[in-house]
């Protein structure tokens, strides 16, 4: 049975925490495997993982929040603990991100030898749901039609620059992501400067524009057809970026990030020995439908990578001299 036990509350901001708890998974729970999509690469101010475990920030309803969440030696329990006016919102939080509503267990990999492995070495994972819809459509955005590093540098850049320091104990550089009003508040110029072109910053301040009944709207949706139908409503929101931002936000099981640079020779490789492009990799993933997203999750946990070829894409620096 899954327990969330509550700890007595600290009060202040220093290392006592402002609330904490101890998670107790119904089965197994990889850690790592589940939580490692939040972070945006090497770089994120807001994510720092070490021996025990990781520190998250956030930016809840209730104002900014630390997280630390780490695995307890002596009977495999999580230990949770957060500082900051968000704090008692964040650990309220943490048993969808680990996953607890995550089921896996109508999907059949059986037929699949690398998937059957996978899934046999890899029980523990679970897709995290965090609940904070901006937080995954922001980043998503900048990642859009650029390498990874070239988003991640972006990433850190904005948030070095316009991050609340992050409450309580937290690793040195930890940021918090800005409000809305200060998101709305960065100047053109340091879009640029961070390596964000135009098209990418007016599709940022799109969203921002319309934040709230964005949220209201994806919060409110009937189904996460519906929630992934008001993402798009946004110009420079496509399939792509909704997918991305739902698989963090919603631990949405059946999204695909069609469009991604490398998700199709991932999936084509892996599954059948060769390439494909995106319309063969749905076709490909359309047996597993309703749980497509975890069947890339458990590719990608194999271990499997697709052969690379052809010339690395150039790095553009999109920021004025």
């Amino acid at each position: 049975m899954t327990a969330v036990l509550p700890a007595p509350r600290a009060s202040g901001s220093g290392a006592a925490p402002d609330a904490e708890t101890v998670y107790r998974p119904a089965g197994p729970l990889d850690m790592a495997g589940t939580l490692g999509l939040l972070g945006r690469g090497p770089y994120d101010p807001t994510t720092t993982w070490d021996l025990r475990g990781m520190w998250r920030t956030w930016r809840t309803p209730e104002g900014a929040a630390t997280l630390r969440i780490h695995r307890r030696s002596a009977d495999g329990s999580i230990a949770a603990a957060a500082w900051g006016p968000g704090a008692e919102w964040s650990i309220a939080a943490v048993p969808e991100l680990l996953g607890k509503s995550d089921d896996w267990s109508g999907l059949d990999v059986s037929g699949h030898p690398l998937l059957r492995d996978s899934r046999h070495r890899n029980p523990g994972i679970r897709l995290a749901r965090t609940g904070r819809m901006l937080e995954a459509l922001l980043p998503a955005i900048i990642e859009q039609r650029v390498t990874s590093l070239e988003a991640y540098r972006s990433w850190s850049r904005l948030l070095r620059w316009y991050g609340e320091p992050a409450p309580g104990p937290a690793p040195e550089g930890m940021r918090v992501t800005p409000t809305v009003q200060q998101w709305r508040g960065i100047p053109s110029w340091d879009w640029h400067r961070a390596g964000v072109d135009p098209r990418r910053a007016r599709a940022i301040q799109a969203v921002l524009a319309v934040a709230s009944s964005l949220e209201r709207a994806v919060e409110r949706a009937e189904s996460l057809t519906a929630a992934e139908t008001a993402l798009q409503t946004i110009p420079g929101v496509g399939l792509w970026t909704a997918a991305e931002t739902l698989q963090r936000s919603h631990g949405h099981p059946d999204l695909v990030s069609v469009g991604d640079y490398h998700l199709a020779h991932q999936v084509g490789e892996a599954l059948i020995g060769r390439r494909v492009d995106d319309d063969g990799m749905l076709e490909l993933l359309e047996p597993y439908a309703g749980h497509r997203q975890r069947v890339v999750r458990l590719i990608f946990a194999s271990g499997f990578r697709f052969e690379r070829r052809g010339p690395r894409v150039t790095l553009q620096d999109h920021r004025w001299h």
